[in-house]
């Protein structure tokens, strides 16, 4: 099954603008849509937007490139987290699903169940300031995931320590679930690595669940903490 975002990163961001003009003040509001989510949201945007440029420019340097992928991670993440979170849900109806520029749903298709399974990974440290997730999986004994419903997994997550430029948004507690951590990506991978550059000594946590193509998602699995090395 083909996913919904586009392969290009133009193309990503052309539907992301689409979404901010369609989201004005009013629909925000009738769509249960809060106001620092949007910010957030755009924000991702401008920054992807200015990376994406400097990264096609003669200023372009392995840093830049680096930038770019990361932004554009953390984009898709986001994008994913609203349509999975606002789109899906009534009053929402199919005119507005295609004037957000998705594929409306068609009630003749066999329906895809909502996730069910747990999921979650091991912990290890490559390197200086990086940590990975391994041997991402499905917990206890649900077996093989559903490939329709199980279709990949979003990693919630979040660190202590003081506000910087990348991660504005820190936890001053531990997490009593996923929902409490302020940052994810979508990942079909069986293991993702994270660089927290200047992060070392920092705490960071960790929680999993697996989202359908539609966006919605099941239960979240156990927090996964670590000090970053």
């Amino acid at each position: 099954m083909s996913d919904w975002m586009p392969g290009r990163r133009a193309d990503q961001l052309a539907m992301c603008q689409n979404w901010i003009i369609v989201m004005t003040a009013a629909k925000r509001t009738a769509w249960n849509i809060p106001q620092d989510q949007f910010t957030d949201l755009a924000n991702h945007f401008d920054t992807a937007h200015e990376l994406l440029q400097r990264a096609k420019s003669s200023e372009r340097t392995p840093v830049i490139t680096e930038q770019c992928r990361e932004a554009f991670e953390a984009l898709d993440g986001k994008m994913r987290f609203f349509k999975g979170h606002y789109f899906l849900l009534p009053p929402l109806g199919n005119p507005d699903i295609v004037d957000l520029g998705l594929t409306p749903w068609d009630p003749h298709q066999t329906p895809i169940p909502r996730p069910e399974a747990q999921v979650e990974a091991d912990l290890a440290f490559p390197g200086i300031h990086q940590v990975e997730l391994q041997n991402i999986r499905p917990v206890g004994n649900f077996g093989v995931p559903d490939p329709r419903s199980d279709y990949g997994v979003r990693i919630y997550y979040g660190l202590s320590g003081p506000p910087s430029d990348k991660y504005r948004f820190r936890l001053t507690g531990d997490p009593k679930s996923g929902a409490d951590l302020p940052y994810s990506l979508f990942t079909r991978r069986k293991k993702e690595r994270f660089d927290f550059d200047g992060e070392s000594g920092n705490r960071v946590w960790f929680c999993l669940r697996y989202e359908n193509p539609k966006g919605e998602a099941g239960p979240f699995g156990p927090i996964l903490t670590a000090v970053i090395p």
